[in-house]
């Protein structure tokens, strides 16, 4: 049997009360090219098995990291999870090529509206500013990045925003995808901050 060409990795602290990412996520589980990996019941002790995530993702052609964006960052156990399974030697750095070539797209819901996202909100800085770091993730890895997909406001989506969401992000997702131009990492020397922490 394939493996399906697109992971989902999903990440919400409370899924329950997710208005936008649980539905999201529920409908993206019922495509057949899609495989859903919902962290937050997977490893509720934040033991993640490393060796299946990364045996999921040496299959798969694109890798979508879903959640909402919390305290201008990624959830706690979705950090984790990218500090354990995009380890050095395996996903980057020196003979790190598993990702190589493979596609990174980000798909997030954020509590503020998006006239708060730019130079004169109540942020800052637009959206693409706080996603830098997940960007350049997947550059490292040598993966293509993929333009986000942001719904804004997520608390006050009424059901027909939600339902266009949810219909754009799978109509996003449906294949054929693009194919991604080639990405190279950073050349050697490995940068030292991103060494694994036991040899610092």
């Amino acid at each position: 049997m394939n493996e399906p060409p697109i992971v989902v990795i999903y990440a919400h602290p409370a899924p329950r009360r997710s208005r936008v990412n649980r539905p999201l996520a529920d409908a993206l589980a019922a495509l057949p090219h899609v495989a859903v990996r919902e962290l937050y019941r997977l490893y509720v002790d934040y033991d993640i098995d490393v060796v299946a995530e990364q045996r999921l993702l040496s299959t798969t052609e694109t890798l979508v990291l879903q959640f909402p964006v919390r305290w201008y960052s990624v959830p706690a156990l979705l950090k984790l999870w990218m500090d354990e399974v995009l380890e050095v030697g395996w996903a980057c750095g020196p003979g790190g090529t598993a990702l190589r070539g493979k596609s990174m797209l980000a798909v997030v819901s954020t509590g503020g509206h998006a006239d708060a996202y730019g130079p004169d909100g109540t942020h800052g800085h637009p959206i693409a500013d706080f996603l830098l770091p997940l960007e350049q993730t997947a550059i490292l890895c040598g993966m293509s990045w993929l333009p986000p997909v942001v719904l804004h406001d997520a608390d006050n989506a009424d059901p027909d925003a939600i339902a266009l969401h949810i219909e754009h992000v799978a109509r996003h997702l449906a294949p054929p995808l693009p194919v991604p131009p080639e990405v190279q990492p950073p050349e050697a020397p490995f940068p030292e901050a991103l060494q694994p922490e036991d040899a610092s």
